[in-house]
């Protein structure tokens, strides 16, 4: 056995393979190769990181973007840059940018679902007395309620538009407009505060939420504004204005306390109009009292024409407040066809008495109709004024309300 040749499976692994030539070139090729792709991968990922193209290669354009002077007639009217305001302050809110530029923006939600509104207010817009004017309110359980001010200053006169700038020439006619029902529905509202013109007066009724915060803002877009008061229809209580309505009869005698739970709703109002009160307002005996609490307090009485029996302006007048009875009511029939045959008998109305006074509610349609009619009044020679400033330009004919 141990003169014989060792078979392939006894032999030890790897002695009997033949031995491979020595190749020393191929070696340094493989390695000069890996090298030079090394290399250049490095030199890829440098050239991006200094290149970082934001186009990712594609063609772009460079254009030179100049700052195109500013009048100084405007720039003075500019608010004052944001990087130039004092660094104690610290940077400046959406809600202070818009405060110092004049611009009201109502973002979607409670105020306006699904819509923005955005309000710029115009350079020669008239504007109306900050309130509350602390001369004229007195403290009391039912919150901050007007009076007259110690210097004979009236809410009707301090909260009330101005009329501005007088036009060119003489006026066929005046028209004053006022649109009620306004802080119960946000989004009705703000579309009314937003797109009437200035002169039309709001009223508010005394029922809706944030009622201060959104009268200031009605207030800021121009517009004056009144308080809506419910009193006593012929048939209550199946038709009930609401809360704290004021009521003929026994159940009239804490009128007073209602009547000021209402005025205390908000402030900054020139007056009151009626709300209903059919019943109410032809009841002398029910309206001497609460008249004679509204003439202490330096407000405007307004009658809503709704009731054809109704004394509450003669009997205002008589009691030395200044009172208005509204000439006619334009959205009765909730439709454009009806509003705009309203809008053109106020046209008439207004050439034939001097001025005229209309009621209208914060319908969609009605805003709408309006926000259109009122821009063709210039080329009429016809001109928008506060509820307000109605009395004096009536004609002298005219007695008791505006017919």
């Amino acid at each position: 056995m141990a003169g014989l040749p060792l078979s392939e499976l006894d032999q030890p692994l790897g002695q009997a393979k033949r031995a491979r030539a020595s190749r020393p070139y191929a070696r340094w090729l493989w390695r000069g190769l890996a090298g030079g792709l090394a290399v250049l991968f490095a030199g890829l990922i440098l050239y991006a990181a200094l290149k970082r193209d934001p186009n990712g290669g594609e063609p772009i354009a460079t254009a030179m973007i100049r700052e195109r002077p500013v009048a100084p007639d405007i720039a003075k009217a500019l608010p004052e840059p944001a990087q130039q305001r004092d660094d104690r302050r610290g940077p400046a809110s959406a809600s202070q940018l818009e405060t110092e530029s004049g611009v009201t923006v109502v973002r979607p939600g409670s105020d306006a679902p699904g819509a923005i509104i955005i309000t710029v207010p115009d350079d020669g817009a008239v504007k109306l007395a900050p309130a509350p004017d602390k001369r004229l309110v007195e403290r009391t359980r039912h919150g901050l309620l007007p009076k007259i001010g110690s210097d004979g200053a009236t809410p009707a006169q301090v909260y009330a538009r101005p009329l501005g700038p007088a036009p060119a020439g003489k006026p066929a006619g005046r028209i004053a407009i006022l649109v009620g029902g306004l802080g119960i529905s946000q989004s009705s509202t703000s579309e009314a505060i937003a797109r009437l013109p200035g002169p039309v007066s709001l009223a508010f009724a005394p029922y809706g939420a944030e009622l201060e915060k959104t009268v200031q803002r009605a207030r800021g877009e121009g517009h004056e504004v009144f308080l809506q008061v419910p009193m006593e229809p012929f048939d209550y209580p199946d038709n009930d204005p609401g809360p704290h309505t004021l009521l003929t009869g026994q159940k009239g005698s804490d009128n007073l306390d209602r009547l000021q739970w209402v005025l205390g709703r908000f402030t900054g109002y020139v007056g009151i109009v009626n709300f209903l009160g059919g019943r109410l307002t032809a009841d002398d005996m029910a309206l001497t009292p609460l008249l004679r609490e509204l003439a202490g307090r330096g407000l405007m009485v307004v009658d809503d024409g709704s009731s054809p029996r109704s004394l509450l302006a003669s009997a205002a007048a008589k009691a030395q407040i200044p009172a208005l009875k509204a000439d006619l009511s334009l959205d009765t029939v909730p439709r454009p066809e009806s509003i705009d045959k309203e809008l053109q008998r106020l046209e008439t109305l207004a050439r034939d008495q001097g001025a005229v006074v209309a009621t209208a509610s914060a319908l969609p349609v009605t805003i709408e109709r309006i926000t259109r009619w009122a821009r063709t009044l210039e080329g009429k020679n016809l001109v928008l004024v506060p509820v307000s400033a109605a009395r004096g330009f009536r004609n002298p004919s005219t007695t008791g309300s505006l017919r």
